[in-house]
């Protein structure tokens, strides 16, 4: 792709970007000040923080927290920086020989906001409720939970399952004597920070929880208001809030008083590809599947050789972002030979190979009759998704293969995915998704994970062995092993159901003299990962 047709892809998504940012600045100012101030003005021990992802509840039950950190509540065990383990409620844990039996005991020294203690026999009521939620918190391979005593909780699980430790590091533990239906709007934990007030569609105000067990936090109060991309760029160009998220568009901008932080993630955009054929097939729902194009294996790694990714990075994202080759890019699961480099000639050459010419000198090449072209879907409000498939697709282009780029909304793409690409966004700090992505037994489901169909035995057995692992190193070689085994595997150099193209940068103001602490590399979203270690974040002396 010629760098004056990726520049001109970057300027629509500015332009795009920008118009929205024009439409809203005039009345958003006014509406953020009038929240803020309501706070009274910044001082050292308060921070206001815009995000755009407004929680649909607090209750960690119901997902709260899910891949984060749920703050107002404590977990049994925490996520480091670095994304080992550390404990938080447990003061130590053993795992049976079997895999099939958890024993945790927990600290004595752990209130609630309400001055009840926390005891075994709430983190056993709190895991017994997540399970029968059936949320996004997956406990299904829980047998059961009970209290020994006070301070001992045995957990006992069906099959041994090596992410359980990730899982109850983002369940936070709910107190049985004060949980209700309301509860997800007026939470009561014993985490960090303590609930203060929620204002739907506004704001969340916290305080520091004084009677924390652990490290007290040095910024007692902290006001989440809820804006779009362009709202909170004005907020901060006003002065009004601490903390922004904001794009890749606007990262270079430059604010008085202001530094822009550009926190890795695992927020990745690539594009699905069917990998089976069209043959007539529906899903359940009745969604056609398969596509002819796409179902050969030389078109979906030339696709995936083809495309520049640093280019796209540099270009489209404005250099906030880093090219993608997997699901979990720098996740200790990872297998940094997933990587791959630009090769348009060994593009060609795959196709060549194959059989595919372009025969009638249109520019995209053909086989038996078929032209290598397919079409790729993405949410029509995302302007960042739709200037990355136009990048990717004009770079496709020079190697013969056409790539028509369609924005639609998500009710369309969730009949569409099963037999047209799809430009999806996943990551994630935790190995479970690798394992929803890949499983055969979830292909073709309504529920985004495999829509295109891959199946593989080899696969499973890696999957099902890092999941049955009891030790994380032991599963961490199994999770690297589903993405190349040094033969086969999800990676773009294997069956490639996947094209990764780039990881985003999450691209965030902060004011200068604030410190947002050590932040792990971030999952999907951008707002509340930002969060997770909130009571590291301090202001300068």
């Amino acid at each position: 792709m010629t760098v004056k047709a990726i520049r001109k892809i970057s300027a629509v998504l500015m332009l795009l970007v920008f118009s929205f940012s024009l439409a809203a600045c005039s009345e958003s100012t006014g509406s953020v000040r009038e929240k803020t101030s309501e706070s009274g003005s910044r001082t050292e021990e308060s921070v206001v923080i815009a995000v755009d992802s407004e929680p649909e509840t607090l209750d960690p039950t119901q997902g709260w927290g899910h891949g984060n950190a749920p703050v107002v509540q404590s977990t049994l065990v925490n996520y480091t920086a670095d994304l080992t383990f550390e404990n938080d409620l447990a003061t130590d844990y053993t795992l049976s020989e079997d895999g099939l039996t958890w024993t945790f005991h927990i600290r004595d020294d752990a209130y609630f906001t309400d001055g009840e203690k926390v005891t075994a026999s709430d983190i056993v009521f709190t895991l017994k409720t997540a399970r029968a939620a059936q949320g996004s918190v997956d406990l299904t391979y829980m047998e059961d939970a009970a209290a020994v005593d006070d301070n001992t909780v045995v957990i006992t699980l069906s099959e041994p399952t090596s992410i359980f430790l990730n899982t109850l590091a983002s369940v936070g533990i709910v107190p049985e004597h004060a949980y209700g239906k309301s509860y997800g709007r007026s939470p009561v934990g014993s985490g960090p920070y303590k609930f203060v007030e929620w204002r739907p569609q506004e704001q969340i105000v916290l305080e520091a929880n004084e009677d924390y067990y652990g490290r007290i936090p040095s910024i007692k109060k902290v006001t989440i208001v809820f804006m779009s991309e362009d709202a909170a760029l004005a907020a901060v160009r006003a002065g009004e809030v601490d903390v922004a998220y904001s794009s890749a568009v606007l990262g270079k901008t430059q604010v008085e008083g202001y530094h822009v932080e550009a926190l890795a993630s695992a927020d990745n955009r690539g594009f699905t590809l069917p990998v089976l054929p069209d043959t007539g097939k529906t899903t359940e729902s009745g969604a056609p599947v398969g596509n002819n194009v796409t179902c050969n294996p030389e078109i979906r790694q030339a696709v995936a050789f083809a495309i520049d990714r640093q280019q796209v990075a540099e270009t489209v994202l404005n250099g906030f972002g880093r090219p993608a080759y997997s699901e979990n890019d720098g996740m200790p699961w990872n297998n940094p030979e997933s990587a791959i480099e630009t090769d348009v000639e060994y593009a060609e050459k795959l196709l060549a190979d194959a059989g595919w010419k372009d025969s009638d000198g249109d520019g995209i090449v053909e086989r038996d009759g078929l032209k290598a072209e397919f079409s790729c879907i993405y949410p029509a409000d995302d302007p960042v998704r739709q200037a990355i498939a136009m990048a990717a697709a004009e770079q496709v282009r020079e190697i013969g293969i056409r790539i028509d780029v369609e924005g639609t909304s998500w009710d369309d793409i969730s009949k569409r995915m099963f037999s047209e690409a799809v430009m999806m966004g996943w990551g994630s700090s935790s190995p479970n998704e690798t394992y929803y992505l890949y499983r055969s037994e979830g292909a073709l489901l309504d529920d985004f994970y495999n829509p295109e169909g891959y199946q593989s035995d080899v696969t499973d057995g890696y999957l099902n062995a890092a999941m049955e692992a009891l030790t994380v190193e032991e599963a961490n070689e199994n999770w690297k092993k589903v993405q190349w085994d040094g033969t086969t595997g999800t990676s773009m150099k294997g069956e490639c159901p996947w094209i990764w193209i780039v990881n985003l940068d999450h691209v965030t103001f902060v004011r200068d003299g604030l410190s947002i602490g050590d932040q792990p590399i971030h999952g999907h979203g951008h707002g509340l990962p930002l969060i997770r270690n909130l009571e590291e974040w301090e202001w300068s002396q």
